[in-house]
Order: structure tokens, then sequence, then C-alpha cells
């Protein structure tokens, strides 16, 4: 008896011993896959990326806008590198959030909208940098997956808050309900947090409180992601008023006929008068778009205000010099180009955005690089900098090289698309090629023209050329290079949703009237 229970007691011990080494090898290869080969060469580096929200590519001092004020981005662009043609591959929140953090096309990671759960198994590039030992953190706007703020994979310290948040706890200041905003507080590390302030001074809190507690033993990374400026804008009280007396910089293309119509699109003409237009935003009666431009620059000023904290703590823990800090934002806004507000586009205004970094120990002050990137490059752009390869599920393809002055090939055009959303059934399902010079856009499941636009000719998009006779060969070589991009990302199925969250189809009864075909469209014969 004692024979048989002394080896029951064996049996039971490697039993148990083999079922650890089972769970241990399921957590290693689990780790592998988050895990990538090292850059030789690479030093890990401690890394901050600012990620704001609707922030335009122009709305800076330093690129010459005509009075609003951005000294901490300013000492960005003179201590680092500018990157002016940086743009997402699809201009609104959730999607381009998601080609940020994965890496990949939105037709890849099958975030198309704001409102449907994320896929299962997608995988963020933090994962990678905390397997390879990193500190990570995330702080701010997460708004992928729905109205949700719970913690993601690959963030050791998780602050968030549902949707869209709001600037101030007691609401005041906004001048209309926003979809998917939230009076919840954040979401800290699983602790349901009230909100007690102005969320752009609040969120930095935060992330001086995170970074002040990083030793040197294990590199850092965070992302700070900005609800600013996000519309309904409000800017802190502090800043209220200050651009008052300022005006709007009216866009070329904001009339409403004439040459500015001239071989546009219907549904584009059809949209000044929607939700999305400037004859009736926001479908509110009353709208006022300077007075809105005006609330957006002054909401800009907490960012930039911020952004300069960041670099006093970096100064005063003699880590500036050595830290890498990105800025860029999740997507533009229009402020009255081709007559329309919002983003989602392919226009300028839209899919175009601020990109800055700054390390001094390696990329050179001044630095203006002018090659074409896009968010689905930032995740191999931050891998490389803390010293590890592009997985080999990304889209993008890392520039960190660009920014520390080498050459290295680089890409001809960024693929652009959109798929057409039943919440906002304004804009059209598209896919758009965009290079140094030529933009070609394409409109999918419409009875209606195409877009080309010489950009070095024509920056404000003001010219269709797509009719134009001697521009003909150019259309059908980007066209091709439209489809083979595509292709080789697998990119030639569309995605469908279900529907989920309000619709806004509304169109004012007194103002813009539908538009006509493009006289090209008119004939008696093939």
């Amino acid at each position: 008896m004692c024979l048989v229970i002394s080896l029951a007691k064996r049996l039971a011990v490697w039993a148990a011993i083999l079922g650890s080494l089972g769970l241990l090898a399921q957590r290693v290869g689990a780790a592998n896959k988050r895990t990538v080969p090292r850059v030789a060469g690479e030093t890990p580096r401690n890394i901050i990326f600012v990620l704001a929200d609707d922030h335009r590519f122009d709305a800076m001092g330093f690129a010459g806008h005509p009075f609003l004020e951005t000294p901490n981005l300013d000492r960005m662009a003179r201590g680092g590198a500018w990157f002016p043609n940086t743009f997402v591959t699809t201009s609104l929140c959730s999607p381009s959030r998601a080609s940020i953090v994965t890496g990949q096309y939105a037709h890849n990671h099958q975030v198309v909208d704001n409102y449907n759960p994320l896929p299962k198994g997608l995988i963020f590039f933090p994962e990678y940098m905390q397997a390879a030992g990193y500190e990570t953190a995330f702080i701010g706007k997460w708004h992928m997956g729905g109205n949700i703020d719970h913690a993601q994979p690959g963030y050791n310290h998780w602050v968030s808050f549902k949707g869209q948040g709001t600037y101030w706890p007691d609401g005041h200041g906004t001048s209309r309900k926003v979809p998917q905003n939230s009076y919840d507080g954040f979401n800290v590390n699983g602790k349901r947090v009230p909100q007690k302030g102005y969320i752009t001074d609040e969120l930095t809190d935060y992330a001086l409180e995170w970074l002040g507690q990083q030793n040197s033993d294990k590199p850092f990374f965070l992302t700070l992601s900005h609800k600013a400026v996000h519309a309904d804008f409000v800017p802190a009280d502090r800043h209220k008023g200050r651009y008052k007396n300022e005006k709007l910089p009216v866009p070329k293309t904001f009339a409403k006929g004439g040459d500015n119509f001239r071989n546009k699109p219907r549904w584009l003409r059809d949209q000044r008068n929607s939700r999305h237009g400037a004859d009736f935003a926001y479908n509110l009666p009353d709208f006022d778009l300077n007075a809105y431009y005006i609330r957006y620059c002054e909401a800009l000023l907490a960012v930039d205000e911020n952004l300069g904290r960041l670099f006093d703590l970096l100064e005063k823990r003699d880590l500036l010099q050595s830290t890498l800090v990105v800025y860029m934002s999740d997507n533009g806004f229009q402020f009255g180009e081709q007559g329309l507000i919002d983003k989602r586009t392919a226009y300028e205004a839209s899919m175009r955005v601020p990109f800055l970094m700054h390390c001094p120990e390696v990329i050179d002050g001044g630095s203006v690089i002018k090659k074409v990137v896009a968010n689905i490059d930032v995740g191999p752009t931050l891998l490389e900098a803390a010293g590890l390869s592009t997985p080999g599920h990304m889209d993008g393809r890392s520039f960190w090289q660009l920014a520390k002055g080498n050459d290295i090939p680089w890409r001809d055009f960024v693929l652009y698309e959109y798929f057409w959303e039943r919440n906002y059934p304004h804009t059209p399902t598209l896919h758009a090629v965009r290079g140094e010079r030529f933009k070609y856009i394409r409109y999918h499941g419409l009875w209606d023209t195409n877009e080309l636009y010489d950009l070095q000719a024509d920056p404000d998009e003001t010219t269709n050329l797509i009719f134009e006779p001697e521009h003909q060969e150019t259309v059908a070589k980007l066209n091709k290079r439209l489809f083979e991009l595509l292709a080789k990302s697998g990119g030639m199925n569309l995605r469908l949703a279900p529907d989920r969250g309000p619709t806004f189809p509304k169109r004012h009864p007194e103002r813009s009237a539908p538009a006509d075909f493009p006289k090209q469209f008119y004939g008696t014969s093939e």
C-alpha cells in the first residue's frame, strides 16, 4: 500500500512539473509572438509619443500660421525634424488610431468606424517594446472599439476615458452635444477616478507623474493621447478670448459656385448642405465658421503649453538630449476647404497632419524632410528607435533613418482609403494615392467623377485635372499604382460592419440645392 501511495505521489509531482512546463511553454510561445530581432547599432531610447486630435498640418506658428502661437511646437521644429508631407491613411479617429498602433491599413486592421468593437487578434506595437523590457504607459484618448476605456495590451500603466470624454467635467464651454461624449471620468489602472479639471492639463499631470517615477533601469515609452482639439472645441478658461479679434483665413475653395465647382464631384457639392458642409454644419441653423475656428485655435494653446511642460521635465532630469519626443495628430480638419468642415475626405486639410521628431543626440535641428510618410509608419519607426525591427504583419515602414539624416529608398505614393459610414452618409467610399506632386482620388459605387490634382502647381486643390487631355496618361498611371498598392497590401476587398450609433442624413431645405452632373457626362451617343 505504501509503495502504491509513494508511486501515486511521484506521478502527481511529475504531472505538476509537466503541467508547469506546458504552461511555461505556452507563455514563452505567447511572448515569442511579440519578439522581433534587434536592430544592430541602435540603442533603445526613451520615447514620448504625443498624439493630438484633429490638428491641421498648417496650424502651427513655424508653419506660417498668421496668428496662432505655438512656441513649443516651434521649439521642436528648430531642435528636431519636421515631416511636412505626413498623412493618415484614413482620416477618421478610430481607423487612424488603429493604423498608428498596428502599423496597418484599415483594410487589414478592420477598424473602419468609431462604433464597432475591435477585431480579435490585433497586435499593438508597444507589445513588442514591453516584451523587450520597456516600461510602457498609455494616458488619454483611446477611442477604438466603441465607447470603452479598459486597459489594452502593451501598456504597464493605463489612464483613459470612454469615447470622446469631455473637456471639462461639468461640460461648460461646449455649444452642442457630441456623439460619444462621456462624463464618467478616468479609468486609472482599472479604478474609476473623477475628472477634476481641464482635460489637456489633467492628462499631462498624469503623464508627468508617471514619468517622474521612471528610473534609468529600464527604458520607457509613453503615449500621451490628447482629446484636444476634437470638436466641439473648448479652450481652457485662461485662453478663452485670446483670438477673438482674429479671422479665419478663408480657403480658396470656399466659394459656392463658379470656377470653384468646375469639374468637382457631385457628392462634394451636395455635401456642402449637410452635417459636414459649411452651409449646414452639424445641422445647426446658426453655425458660425469663423467663431468655430477661433475656438479651435484657442483650444490648441493648451496642447502647446503642456508640450512645454514635458520638455521642462526632460530638461530638469537631463533627458532632453537623448529622449525621442514625437508629436503628430490622428487626422486634420477642414475649415471651409471645398465648402466642407470635419475630415474623412482625401483632401489635404483632412488627411495631412503635423509630424515632428525631437532627439538632439541623433536628429539635426531644423531638419525638413519632405518624403511622403504616413501613420502606418509610426509603429515601425518607434520600434526601430527602440532598437527593434519591423514585425512582418505591418504595412508601414520605419523612417527612423530618414529622421537621422540618412538616405534610404522610400515610397513614391502613400495609399489612402475611407469606407462609407451609415452614421455620416455624406462622404462616399474612396481610395487615393498621394505623392510629392500628384494626388489621384477614385470614388467607389458612385455615378460621379474622380479627381486629379497637381499639388506643386495647385497646393489648394482648386483645379480638378481629371478630364484634361494632357493628364490622361497620369490618370492611367496613378489608377494602376493605386491598385498595385491595394493588391500588395491585401486591400482588394471592402470591409462591411454592422450599423451602430446615430445617423445624420439631414439637409437644410433652403440652402444649397442638389448638384448637377459634370458637363462631360452629357451626350446623345457613345
